[in-house]
Formats: structure tokens, sequence, C-alpha cells
């Protein structure tokens, strides 16, 4: 086959993932008026929803908006966002009373250069490990923000991420990409996928435009997979004997009052067959069950879901909550001949630790600084694709499973199956075996950009209350170890007086913008 330059981009379906995809690869190759660049062409379907869920991001979020040309107190206004600096697990480990810990973001104190683990089992493990390391806990507890009202955009005092409203994200997203990347939108829906002789897709056809050629296709269509899983047939594998969760009900709840305070984490509680997740925007609260329907029926669920509401202060009636059933796991391959998957078209796993937007965010970014030249090096732009891709997803089932493997509840099958040693891939295993013994270090996951660091499974282990006894083979660090405790506590002290509430900084941001260097 005689080699053909890539020039136009289309990408199929709109949505969180249609629009990232298309700021990140319009930002990085903008078309230019003597061909050099690339056209971007977006096909999104008015007969289609977005789903609309996925209101939590990772740190990297702040890099793409930037890196997009989006500015931060824009964003914060039209996303009805919020400051996000970790999660809360309650309930996880044994279903008590005071049975919480949390998952910064920020790196402990420390972090790599001593034995931070040791120290704490042999000396300080009355605190809980978090709150020891880091400070972030503690603003998480308090309400804080990450920043002060004079920091700089996309800059912070603490790590932080965002919370927001989905649907609002990708209305957002579509404005900036057409008013300002060039991205060329189409609003119809795809018929029909149309191949060339050799097999890739040579267009896509529509109801109101006829076919829409190009020479690389995103599939961004959502859990229907309409070019990768549906054309191609690409195979589809099911992680469902490993994590059981496969429903979801989600329902929006207004605040007690205008200026109740907004959670800056969020928290995940465990329930009977699942765990609901609670995220905290400037107008409202997302709140949502997942769970095993294998476990649980929907009217338990819904009952679940109603109670954890009432019980933390909500609304007596709320709206009928939203259904979302998915099977866990992701396609075999990703990028297949002239089309790649970005998004649920790639797979989905469950929102815990809200790695989807992540996954869309470091996918879009592959394929936009690969971008291949032609059609004859697009075969090696998939395979290396491909190939990190799978390593990726492979470590985020690892990464969640991690939160059910080292319950100590056995108030139901529900936590009792996902301690079964069948449902533990052997990885994760190997990895626990080795953690009796030396803490989770970056010799465990030896990639550059890995989605999850030692640090988040020091988080989870010692949270969960997992004990490596460690071997006395290294000099005695106790000194230099509880400087950096010190250090810890020193900067909570700090910040603590001086970082403003959440919504207090949001609210400033909302009426007076970010500060700008």
């Amino acid at each position: 086959m005689s080699s053909s330059l890539i020039k136009h981009v289309v990408i199929a379906g709109g949505g969180s993932a249609g629009w990232l995809s298309a700021a990140l690869i319009a930002a990085e190759h903008p078309a230019q008026k003597d061909g050099i660049g690339l056209k971007i062409t977006l096909i999104e379907s008015p007969e289609v929803p977005a789903i609309g869920v996925g209101e939590g991001t990772w740190p990297s979020m702040r890099t793409t908006l930037n890196k997009i040309g989006i500015k931060e107190s824009d964003f914060i206004r039209e996303c009805d966002a919020s400051f996000k600096q970790g999660s809360r697990f309650n309930g996880w480990v044994d279903g008590g009373v005071r049975d919480y810990y949390f998952h910064p973001f920020s790196l402990p104190e420390g972090y790599g250069d001593a034995d931070l683990i040791t120290a704490w089992q042999r000396h300080n493990s009355h605190t809980a490990f978090a709150e020891l390391v880091s400070y972030q806990p503690h603003l998480c507890l308090y309400g804080k923000a990450p920043k002060q009202r004079v920091t700089p955009e996309y800059a912070g005092v603490a790590n932080y991420g965002y919370h927001l409203d989905a649907t609002k994200l990708g209305l957002f997203l579509r404005k900036h990409c057409i008013e300002h990347l060039g991205v060329e939108y189409v609003s119809d829906h795809i018929v029909a996928v149309n191949a060339h002789d050799n097999g890739d897709i040579a267009s896509l056809q529509t109801k109101q435009h006829g076919a829409i050629s190009g020479d690389l296709f995103i599939d961004c269509t959502g859990m229907q997979s309409l070019l990768l899983g549906k054309h191609f047939e690409v195979e589809f594998q099911s992680q469902k004997h490993i994590l059981f969760n496969d429903s979801a009900l989600a329902v929006q709840v207004p605040y007690a009052q205008e200026d109740s305070p907004i959670a800056s984490q969020t928290s995940s509680t465990a329930q009977h067959s699942g765990w609901i997740w609670d995220i905290g925007l400037p107008t409202r609260r997302g709140i949502g069950h997942v769970y095993s329907s294998a476990h649980c029926s929907d009217e338990q669920a819904e009952q679940t879901l109603r109670d954890y509401i009432a019980r933390d202060g909500g609304p007596k009636e709320i709206a009928v909550p939203r259904k979302l059933a998915f099977e866990p796991g992701y396609r075999k391959q990703f990028w297949h001949r002239n089309c790649v998957a970005i998004g649920l078209s790639a797979g989905f796993i469950e929102p815990l630790e809200a790695s989807a937007l992540a996954l869309v965010e470091l996918a879009a970014a592959l394929v936009s600084e690969q971008m291949p030249v032609d059609r004859d090096t697009m075969e090696f732009a998939a395979k290396r694709f491909n190939a990190t891709f799978t390593y990726r997803w492979e470590r985020v089932i690892d990464f969640l499973k991690l939160h059910y493997v080292l319950t100590k509840r056995s108030d139901s099958d529900f936590w009792r199956d996902n301690c079964r040693a069948e449902s533990i891939p052997d990885s994760l295993r190997e990895l626990l075996t080795h953690w009796r013994h030396y803490s989770p270090s970056r010799h465990d996951f030896p990639r550059i950009e890995e989605l999850f660091p030692a640090a988040s499974y020091q988080y989870i282990l010692y949270g969960m209350g997992f004990q490596t006894e460690s071997i006395a083979r290294r000099a005695d660090t106790t000194q230099r170890t509880s400087s950096y405790f010190r250090e810890a506590a020193a900067m909570t002290s700090k910040m603590l007086a001086a970082l403003p509430e959440n919504r207090e900084l949001i609210q400033h941001i909302v009426q007076h913008g970010s500060h700008r260097v």
C-alpha cells in the first residue's frame, strides 16, 4: 500500500473524551493556510446524550487545561468546578465509626529519602500514616483550599485537581475548540462506517452531512464503541472476575445552605455491596452508589443511597437516581489500523480513584505527541500506544483491587468475595508478598509516567492497616525520619493558618478571577 500523509483527524463522539482529544491535538497541531498542521473534525450526535458523571480529575488536568489555552478562572466559573486534594475512604477497613484514611495528592515529606514506613510502624503507629507524613489530609479535614488568593492560576501551595460538572465541561470545551482552536464541528448522527479496500476506515456516514472522510479516526463514542468495537470487532476483555462492581446510581443533591462548606476531597464510603461517592461542587453535591449487581439488587442499592443522603443531612426528597450499567474491562487493542479509541470506547472499570478522565488525558496527549506523519508510520505508533495502554489498564486494575483485598470486613459476600485468592491478579499478589518486607518503592513501578506512583500504594496499604516487617539491614534513620515528621507537622500548622476555606477561594475566583503573573 502506498503511503499517504495524515492530514485530517476525525473524532467520532463529543463529551469530555471527544473534546479533550480535539483540544489537545488541535493545540499542538494547529491547521495553517499553507497546509501544515492538521484538520480536526469532531462529529457529535444530537441524539446521544453524554453520560456526564465523571466529576473528579487528577492534578494532571491543570497541565491539560493550561496547555490548550484555558484560563483557570473561566474553567471554574463555567464548569461549576471546585478544588480536589485527594480522596477520603470511610469504612473500608472494618466499617467502624473511626474507620477512615486519606489518599492525598501530595507526596509524603521525605518521600524517597528516608524509610518513613519503618519509623512510622515502630514509633508512630498511633497516628494515621497519611496524617503523619503529609499536611494535606489536615487541609481536607478542615475544608481548606490548596492555595491563596494571590497564588497564580494553575499553581498551588498544595497539589490539587478538580471536581466539576462533566456535562458543563463538555460544552465548555466544545466552545473553546470551535472558537479558539479551529476545530470543525459537525452536529450529526453517524449511521455507518465506510471502509477502504485495504480495511482502513475511509469515512463516517452521517444522516445530514453525508460521508465525512479522514486519515485517522478517533473513537470517542462511549460504551457503544462504534468504530473500534462494533466496526472492527476488537475484543473486549472483561475484568468482572477481579472487580465486581458493574452498576451505579447517581443523583445531584442541593446543599442544606448556600454557604455550606465544600469538601476538599472525594469521599468514598464503603457499603454492604459497594461504595458511595460524595463530591462537592460550588452549587451542589454529586452523590452516587457504585455496586455489584451480583451482590445487590437495584432496589437495595437505591435504598442504601437514600439512607446515606438522609444520614448526611440531605433533603428528605431527592430526584430519581440515574442508573448506569457497565461491564468492567478494556479492549484487547486500543489502536487498530487507522482507528484509536479514547475514553469509554477503550474501556471502563469503575469511578474509584477517578482514573477515567486521567486516562483520556494521557491517551489524547500520546496520540498528539506521537502523531504519525503518514500511514506507513502509523503501525509503529499503534504498536507503541497499545503496549503503553495495556500496561496502564493493568496497573489501574491492580491499584483499584488493592482497596478491596486488604479489608477486614466480612459482613457481606461482596467483601468476602473480594478477598478470595482467585479474584486477585497474580501481579498484585506478587507485590503484596514483596511488600511484607519492603515498602512500595520506585523499583516496583519502573516507568517514567506511572499512573499511580509508589506513594499512592503506600497511602492505601498503610491506610488499610497493612504491615511491612522490614528486615533490619539498612542504617537506622530514626533521626532523619523524625525530622520529616516534624516538618510535615510544621507545614500543617503553617498552611492551616494561611489558607482560606475552599468555598471562600472559589467565590473569590468566580467574582474577581484568579491572580495571573
